[in-house]
């Protein structure tokens, strides 16, 4: 089963927009599922995840937040 990664947005974020984006590239190296939640208008994820959007997380927590950090989603998705 290959594992999901977790990304939370706002569709008005340019950052989420570029985090998306590299993600989904990765995708084309790396096999893993993304599930990408907007959370505007959720309020418990807007109070959670507002402030540090867009924020990636994998089963175990958050993996980074406002830039894709590559090498830490490759080491999350390598001790899977």
């Amino acid at each position: 089963m290959k594992p999901t990664l977790t990304l939370y947005i706002n569709s008005y974020c340019h950052l989420c927009e570029e985090m998306t984006a590299q993600l989904m590239r990765l995708q084309g190296s790396i096999d893993f599922a993304l599930e990408v939640i907007d959370i505007e208008g959720r309020s418990e994820l807007e109070a959670a995840y507002a402030e540090r959007l867009p924020v990636l997380l994998g089963a175990d927590g958050e993996i980074c937040h406002f830039h894709l950090d590559q090498e830490a989603v490759r080491a999350y998705l390598s001790g899977r």
